[in-house]
C-alpha cells in the first residue's frame, strides 16, 4: 500500500497512508485550561439543566431562553467566537470538549447546538464585516438568539431544491422573500434567523438574514416530538418578507456552499455532543446495575449485564479516540492555512472541508454509538427504564433524532464513499495505485512474515489488512460498476461500514498506543483490552459488509478469489472477548462510573 509520510494528512487519506501514534491527540493530553472549560460546562449542566429537565421538556414559557442567557453570561455561546466580536476566541478542539460536556443536557444541547452553530457560524464565516459586527456580538452574548430555516416540505435530504423565493423589489432595496420551513430549532423564540431561497430562478440557493420583527413572517404552533420535546421546533412562514438588500449572505447563489460547510461542521460537533450523552448513560447504567438487585445480589454480578456494560465503554472509547484524533487534524489544518496568510474565518472553514470525510464518519459513529448505549441501558434498567419517571427514558427517545439530524446517516454514509472517490479522481488522493496492488496481491502467496514483537504491533498489521479489504472491495466495485456505482446504495453503504470501521479501530489503536507509551502498558492494561476488544469486533463486521458487497457483483471464479482475499485481510488472532470484557466491566462496576 501507498505510504505518504513527509506532509500532513489530508481528508480521506487514511485509508492509504499509516499514522504514527504520536502524531495523533489523545483526550489524556487536555491542559489544566481546558479541563476547566469543560467543569465549567459539567457544572452548569448538573445545576441548571438536570434539576429542570421536566420543565425543559414542557417547554415552561420562557425557560430555554433564560438558559442560554446563562450560558452566555458564562461565556459558552462565544467559545468559537473571535474576542473582538465579543467571543473567546477558543480553537477548534476546546469548542469541542465543551460541546462534548454539553451533550449530557438533552434538549438543552440541542437547542445550544444550534444557536452556537447554524444559528452564528454562517454569519461568522460568510457575513460582511458590517453584518458581524451587528450580529455576532448580540448571538455570543445570548442577547439574540439564532436559528437556521433551510429545511422545507418538499426538501429534506435534497436541500438545494427548496422552493422559498426571493426577487429584487423595483428600487432595488430588498429581496421579497415568499415561501415556507419546516423542522426550525429555536423556532419559537430565535431573533435572527439565516434563511435558504433562491434568487428568482437560480439554480443554486443564496441565503439572507432576517430578524423575527420583520413584517411578513409568521410561526406555526409547536411541533409535538418522540423526543428533544423541550427544543423548540416550528414551521416558519414568509410571506412577501422585505428584507434589506445588505442582509444577503455572502453572494448571490453560494447559499448551498454555506449549508454545505456548515453541515460539515454540525456533523462532526454532533459526534461530540453524542459523545458526551453516551458517556453519561454508560455511567447512568452502571450505577443501576449496581443498584438494583435481583436473586440476592446486585445484576452488576451477572456475565449477560457486564457484557452491555462492557460494550457500552468499548464503543465510547472508540468513538472518544475518532473523535479528537479528527479534532486535532483540522485544528492542524486549520493553523496551517492561517500561517499561510488566511483570513481565520476562511482557514475554519477551508480546514473543516478538508476533513469532509471524517466530519461524516463520526456523525454516523457517535449516533450509532448513542443509540447503541441508551438502547442497552434500557435493557439494563428493564421495566424502570421504559418508566418516564427515569433520566434513561428521556435518553433513549432524546437519541434517535441523531440518526436524522445533520443529513440522515444513509446520507452521511453515501457522502462518504462519494467524497473520497471525488478526491481521487481529482488527484487529491491516490487510491487506484493501493487498489491495484491490492489486486496483484490476490494473485501471489501471502507474505505471513515475522510474528509481531507485541500487541500494538500485532494490532498494526491488522489496521493495515483491513484498510487492504476496503481497497480491494471499494477497488473492485468501481472496476465493475463504473458509473453504475452511484445507483448502488446498498454497495456504496457496504463500501462505507467499512471506511467507519477503520477509521475508528485505527483510532483505538493509535490512542492506546500512545498512552500506554506514556503511562507504561501495565497502567494502561484496561484500554488495551479495550483495544483488543474494539478491533476484533472491526474484523468481523468489515468481513461481514465485504461479502454482502463482494456477492452483489461478482460471481463465479473471481468472486471466490476476491472472497479468499477478503477472508484472509480480515483474520485476526483468536481472543477470549469475554474475559476482556470481564475485566473492562468490572473496573466500571467498582468505580460506579464510566471511567476511560
Amino acid at each position: 500500500m501507498a505510504e505518504v509520510t513527509n506532509k500532513p494528512i489530508t481528508g480521506g487519506e487514511f485509508l492509504v497512508r499509516s499514522t504514527q501514534a504520536s502524531d495523533i491527540f489523545i483526550p489524556e493530553e487536555w491542559t489544566e485550561e481546558q479541563i476547566m472549560m469543560k467543569k465549567m460546562c459539567e457544572d452548569f449542566v448538573n445545576q441548571d439543566i438536570v434539576p429542570n429537565l421536566d420543565a425543559i421538556d414542557h417547554q415552561e414559557e420562557g425557560l430555554m431562553e433564560k438558559l442560554i442567557d446563562k450560558a452566555g453570561e458564562l461565556g459558552m455561546l462565544g467559545i468559537s467566537v473571535p474576542e473582538e466580536l465579543g467571543g473567546m476566541g477558543m480553537d477548534f478542539k476546546t469548542s469541542m470538549l465543551c460541546t462534548e460536556a454539553l451533550g449530557q443536557a438533552h434538549s438543552f444541547s440541542v437547542a445550544y447546538g444550534a444557536h452556537t452553530g447554524i444559528g452564528t457560524l454562517p454569519i461568522l464565516y460568510y457575513g460582511n464585516e458590517e453584518q458581524k459586527k451587528k450580529f455576532i456580538p448580540k448571538l455570543a452574548t445570548g442577547e439574540w438568539k439564532g436559528c437556521y430555516c433551510l429545511t422545507e416540505p418538499a426538501s429534506g435530504s435534497d436541500a438545494n431544491s427548496g422552493k422559498t423565493k426571493a426577487v429584487l423589489s423595483e428600487d432595488g432595496k430588498h429581496y421579497i422573500l415568499n415561501g415556507q420551513k419546516m423542522w426550525i430549532t429555536n423556532g419559537g423564540f430565535a431573533h435572527v434567523l439565516t434563511v435558504f431561497a433562491k434568487i428568482d430562478n437560480d439554480e443554486n440557493l443564496s441565503a439572507f438574514i432576517l430578524t423575527r420583527d420583520m413584517e411578513g413572517i409568521t410561526f406555526n404552533a409547536e411541533e409535538k416530538k418522540m423526543g428533544i420535546k423541550g427544543s423548540s421546533t416550528r414551521q416558519i412562514f414568509f410571506n412577501n418578507v422585505k428584507v434589506p438588500v445588505e442582509n444577503l449572505l455572502s453572494e448571490r447563489g453560494n447559499g448551498f456552499k454555506i449549508a454545505v460547510n456548515i453541515l460539515n461542521i454540525g456533523r462532526i460537533k454532533l459526534a461530540g455532543g453524542v459523545l458526551g450523552g453516551a458517556k453519561g448513560v454508560v455511567t447512568d447504567s452502571v450505577r443501576y446495575a449496581n443498584e438494583r438487585e435481583q436473586f440476592g445480589r446486585p445484576i452488576s454480578k451477572y456475565g449477560a449485564i457486564r457484557f452491555k456494560l462492557a460494550e457500552q465503554a468499548i464503543r465510547c472509547y472508540s468513538l472518544e479516540s475518532a473523535l479528537y484524533r479528527a479534532t486535532q487534524n483540522i485544528d492542524d489544518a486549520i493553523n496551517a492555512l492561517i500561517e499561510g496568510g488566511m483570513d481565520k474565518g476562511q482557514a475554519v472553514l477551508k480546514g473543516i472541508a478538508s476533513f469532509a470525510p471524517e466530519c461524516a464518519v463520526l456523525k454516523v459513529l457517535g449516533s450509532e454509538v448513542l443509540d447503541y448505549c441508551v438502547d442497552e441501558g434500557v435493557q439494563i434498567y428493564g421495566g424502570m427504564g421504559y418508566s418516564a419517571e427515569t433520566r434513561m427514558e428521556r435518553s433513549y427517545r432524546d437519541s434517535r433524532i441523531n440518526r436524522i439530524f445533520e443529513g440522515t446517516n444513509e446520507i452521511n454514509r453515501l457522502l462518504t464513499v462519494d467524497m473520497i472517490l471525488k478526491k481521487a479522481m481529482k488527484g487529491e488522493l491516490d487510491l487506484m495505485g493501493p487498489a491495484m496492488a491490492v489486486a496483484g496481491e490476490l494473485m501471489s502467496i501471502p507474505d505471513f512474515g515475522d510474528a509481531p514483537a507485541n500487541v500494538f504491533e500485532e494490532q498494526h498489521a491488522n489496521i493495515k489488512k483491513f484498510k487492504k479489504a476496503l481497497l480491494l472491495v471499494a477497488g473492485a466495485a468501481v472496476q465493475k460498476l463504473a458509473m453504475q456505482l452511484q445507483k448502488e446504495q446498498e454497495i456504496l453503504m457496504n463500501i462505507a461500514d467499512i471506511a467507519i470501521q477503520v477509521y475508528a479501530a485505527e483510532s483505538v489503536l493509535l490512542r492506546t498506543e500512545k498512552l500506554a507509551g506514556i503511562k507504561g502498558e501495565a497502567a494502561v492494561d484496561l484500554q488495551i483490552e479495550m483495544m483488543r476488544s474494539f478491533i476484533y469486533s472491526a474484523a468481523e463486521k468489515i468481513n461481514l459488509a465485504g461479502k454482502e458487497a463482494l456477492i452483489s457483483f461478482a460471481e463465479g471464479d473471481e468472486l471466490k478469489m476476491m472472497l479468499m482475499g477478503l477472508k484472509r485481510f480480515t483474520k485476526v488472532e483468536p481472543f477470549n472477548i469475554k474475559e476482556s470484557r470481564r475485566k473492562i466491566s468490572e473496573k466500571m462496576i467498582a468505580e460506579n462510573s464510566y471511567c476511560f
